[in-house]
């Protein structure tokens, strides 16, 4: 019996031997023929990781959290901001008193034309219709910079916004143009996840912030990243073609362009900060030259952390000059809002949590609370001081009574 067993393991053994002999020679038999089989198996390996981690990118959790929060803000305030400067001069920056350029019989935009942004158009002739849409226009951006319902809300601040904007054509910038493309795409991105009502009002619900959503929630994640990429592409679309722009005038090539227009009526808001900024000549060439520098190189510069930071704080100061310096603050403060989406969840959570520090520390404390604290606080140092007395007291006693028992014991002898 053994030896019939040894014989059928020898057997199997060989069996096994030669299917490993025959699978090795066919791989090599077969290796010169098929050698490109590994190179292929390689480059499907690698397909699929870029496919799982971009899957996991656009559907794996929200991002930009705090940069879409910063987002609609800003854009709230910039619509707020426009429409509070305007409103003394309402009727002649946009009403009938702006008919003498013929644009509420004959608009030069083809958006009056169109009865979903004709609104204002149509009420712009009756100035308390006109004046109680605006006041529900101002409404509608508040409401977007608390962050209520911003989902519902948001289309209808941006058709009506359209409708407003379009009633005097020479009255827009280039910012009314940023300001309605931002504002498309941020109707498929989520801007309520912080610092918002909506936040607050989710937080109630034990499934806030991960698994809300249902069913659907890897949709509503993908159209979020998905607007951040939109958002992304359109602000350096913009940067890149401006800088090229610029670097093809020939005031940009020697540097003096900056000066041009901070000397004009239009641009030049005040005049002694022009006079300032342009009085050395070095000065207005490193403005001139370093635009185009930050402008071409911004979408660059955002692949590492540390360009970033340089990037952001560069194109912040660029605004920062254009808003004081030209008067354009809503266009300047329209981009600002959309640059925050490049600045990280865990950069904006440290410096809140820093500020909410901060802000639990150097609060005053409630009267009573305060007057109770140092009540009890002298109370307790008094008895802390009662009671160290007493035990000196004790201790002091204790030793009169030992004294006097010695004292006592040899007269008794």
């Amino acid at each position: 019996m053994n030896s019939d067993n040894t014989t059928g393991r020898d057997d199997r053994d060989a069996e096994v031997t030669d299917q490993r002999t025959g699978t090795t020679a066919s791989a090599q038999v077969s290796a010169p023929e098929f050698g490109l089989v590994p190179v292929t198996a390689l480059v499907r390996t690698k397909l699929a990781q870029g496919w799982n981690w971009l899957e996991e990118m656009l559907t794996g959790r929200y991002h930009a959290t705090y940069g879409l929060a910063v987002t609609r803000i800003l854009i709230g305030l910039t619509g707020l901001g426009l429409i509070l400067t305007n409103f003394s001069a309402r009727h002649y920056a946009f009403g009938v008193g702006s008919a003498w350029n013929g644009e509420i019989a004959e608009p030069k935009s083809d958006f009056p034309n169109i009865w979903l942004f004709s609104l204002f158009h149509r009420a712009v002739t009756v100035p308390p219709l006109f004046t109680a849409m605006l006041i529900g226009l101002a409404l509608l951006a508040i409401v977007i910079i608390l962050g209520w319902r911003t989902r519902i809300v948001l289309p209808f601040y941006l058709v009506l916004w359209v409708s407003f904007i379009e009633l005097n054509d020479g009255a827009g910038d280039q910012g009314d143009n940023a300001y309605r493309m931002f504002m498309i795409a941020l109707l498929f991105a989520d801007t309520t996840r912080r610092w918002s009502l909506d936040a607050r009002r989710r937080a109630r619900n034990p499934e806030f912030p991960d698994n809300d959503g249902g069913q659907w929630r890897w949709a509503l994640i993908m159209a979020n990243n998905l607007a951040i990429v939109v958002l992304a592409f359109q602000v350096c679309a913009i940067y890149m073609s401006g800088g090229l722009y610029k670097a093809g005038g020939e005031a940009w090539q020697h540097g003096f362009a900056v000066y041009n227009p901070l000397h004009t009526q239009q641009f030049g808001t005040w005049p002694v900060l022009s006079d300032l900024v342009t009085a050395w000549g070095p000065m207005v060439v490193a403005i001139s030259w370093g635009s185009i520098l930050f402008q071409c190189a911004f979408p660059f510069m955002l692949f590492n952390r540390y360009t970033r930071i340089i990037a952001l704080l560069g194109i912040l100061s660029f605004h920062l000059g254009i808003a004081l310096l030209m008067g354009l603050p809503w266009f300047s403060l329209t981009m600002i809002a959309v640059d925050a989406i490049f600045i990280r969840d865990r950069s904006f959570a440290k410096v809140s949590a820093y500020l909410r520090h901060w802000w639990t520390s150097s609060a005053p404390r409630d009267a009573g609370e305060a007057s109770g604290g140092s009540a009890g606080g002298r109370g307790g140092s008094a008895g802390r001081v009662a009671g160290g007395r007493g035990s000196k007291d004790t201790v002091a006693k204790a030793g009169t009574s030992a004294k006097s028992k010695a004292s006592a014991g040899p007269r008794k002898k």
